[in-house]
């Protein structure tokens, strides 16, 4: 037999060996530490827990792997035990099984954390790894005849609303509002000054490209590519998800970012071939360039980062945000949110994302229509009418139907919305009134609409001035052609009430109005009315 032969059937052999045992030395897999299972009693629901464990390794990369499978190896460790302390059978009888069991698992959990001996968050991530990996179990096909789970009743499994939710992962806490993020920016130089280069490096790759960190820290010295159209691309492995060779575009400056960290690296490791070379490579006592530096180098110099920031950051109503919330990953969730909130669709979201399942990215939507929301909200009490009137209304009682128009794509005209119901059946594109706006009853406008005010007024006094200089034109034809002297008398006084009504307001107030404007500008949908398009009496057969 050949020594290759040889040395990969000893391989197998040692493989096989291993997954017999109830602690697995992680290194024959490939990875550090052990994984002990011992603390599950049940031999059916041990033996199902050692399979999915070697199925699931198959599918992940990255030096968190054998701390991802204990967690999800305590979780069944905990269903076992309560398996073991409420039944008399201590849950070696798989067919007497039920939802009854399930119940009481789900309450033993509730217990201890109502005694403060586990968390909340430990609570749900217990339920959840639980509920994941005894469905897993069941896609594997353990509960064939002769697979460990055979004769396991349907209803011995957890329900999503089962699964409490995670207290670490509620919106407000995920994504860094724009004006931190600014103000952030504002700061790296602080950081350049306080950190080596190469911690600094990493902290500006998280904020520019919203990968993991160990994403960042696992990028190849050669991770910088061209697409097709010669643009710039991150180059990098998606650890989480075992999808090596990942795509990401970025910007000319974090190209320029990345092109200065490979001189760096190369003139560190002068002697050693590039391609072997990682871009941000360990610091340790004897570096070769092969191995990252370890997450925790990167979490205490950001820490150490925020704590010299010499002004407090604050949010856009004045107040001070809250620097403990703000993590390495957190970077990862204002990039996905940015997208989102720029109308980024879906399904390119969740691939710039590296997102398996699109209810992971869809989130972030649904956050973006909250702050739309908001935004709305804030601009309901700062309306007008067609005459620049404030509409002093009670904002509670208009919100519903402000939500509903928004929701149901209510009809816009270039400088504000429009309640004529032919004009909104026909989607915005059928005034019967030929789009008189300024000298209609059913136009009311916002603060947010400003710039199309202004503009639309500079078309006025321009299409004037063309006209009147103009000697090509029948006088019929110059009279129709003229706007009318009442309309840009209307549309100069309805521009400087709105102006006057934002001039009266404080500072901060007018930094909520504009927040809530950027918000709402972003995701409405302008109607292009082009063309007056004018309903006409079909002719009769006799008339033509």
């Amino acid at each position: 037999m050949p020594a290759h032969a040889m040395v990969a059937s000893t391989r197998e052999a040692q493989l096989e060996a291993e997954q017999t045992k109830d602690i697995w030395a992680m290194s024959c897999f490939g990875h550090s530490g052990r994984l002990d299972f011992t603390a599950i009693s049940q031999p059916w629901l041990r033996e199902s827990m050692k399979r999915w464990a070697l199925h699931d390794l198959i599918r992940r990369r990255g030096e968190e792997v054998t701390g991802v499978l204990r967690a999800h190896v305590a979780a069944i460790a905990g269903l076992s035990e309560s398996l073991r302390i409420h039944r008399t059978d201590r849950g070696l009888v798989i067919r007497e099984l039920g939802r009854h069991d399930i119940e009481m698992f789900l309450q033993r959990i509730a217990y201890l954390e109502h005694c403060d001996r586990i968390s909340e968050l430990s609570r749900a991530l217990s339920c959840r790894k639980a509920h994941h990996a005894l469905r897993q179990m069941r896609l594997l096909g353990l509960t064939r005849p002769g697979g460990p789970l055979h004769g396991l009743p349907d209803d011995f499994a957890l329900r999503r609303e089962d699964i409490p939710p995670r207290p670490d992962l509620q919106p407000p806490s995920r994504a860094l509002p724009p004006e931190i993020l600014a103000q952030l920016c504002d700061a790296l130089p602080l950081l350049r000054t306080r950190a080596p280069k190469v911690l600094a490096t990493a902290i500006e790759l998280l904020i520019d490209t919203g990968r993991r960190p160990n994403e960042i820290l696992n990028l190849s010295w050669d991770c910088l590519g061209r697409d097709h159209d010669d643009n710039y691309v991150l180059v990098y492995d998606d650890l989480k998800n075992n999808r090596p060779g990942r795509r990401l575009p970025i910007a000319k400056a974090t190209a320029e970012l990345i092109s200065a960290q490979q001189q760096d690296t190369r003139d560190r490791f002068p002697d050693i071939k590039p391609a072997a070379l990682l871009l941000l490579p360990s610091d340790d006592p004897e570096p070769n360039g092969k191995h990252p530096m370890g997450r925790h180098k990167i979490g205490r110099t950001h820490r150490r980062w925020l704590a010299a920031l010499q002004h407090p950051l604050l949010r856009s109503d004045g107040s001070i945000f809250d620097l403990t919330t703000i993590t390495p990953y957190s970077y990862r969730h204002t990039y996905a949110q940015r997208h989102a909130d720029a109308g980024v669709p879906l399904d390119v979201l969740a691939e710039l994302m590296g997102h398996e399942l699109l209810s992971s990215t869809q989130a972030y939507y649904q956050i973006g229509e909250k702050r739309r929301r908001a935004a709305v909200d804030r601009l309901a009490n700062h309306q007008f009418d067609r005459h620049g009137n404030h509409l002093w209304r009670d904002a509670q009682a208009l919100l519903d139907d402000e939500h509903a128009r928004h929701i149901l794509g209510h009809v816009s005209v270039p400088y504000g919305t429009c309640q004529e119901p032919t004009n909104v059946q026909a989607g915005g594109g059928a005034c019967p009134f030929r789009f008189r706006c300024v000298g209609c009853d059913h136009f009311h406008t916002d603060p947010s609409h400003l710039p199309e005010l202004k503009a639309y007024l500079h078309d006025l006094l321009r299409d004037r001035e063309r006209v009147l200089a103009t000697t090509n034109l029948e006088d019929w034809a110059r009279t129709e052609a003229l706007p009318s002297e009442e309309e840009i008398r209307r549309m100069k006084e309805l521009v400087h009430k709105v102006e006057e009504h934002l001039d009266q307001l404080n500072p901060a107030e007018q930094a909520d109005i504009a927040a809530a404007v950027s918000a709402v500008r972003r995701t409405r949908q302008i109607t292009n009315l082009g063309m007056p398009s004018i309903k006409r009496q079909a002719r009769s057969q006799s008339g033509t």
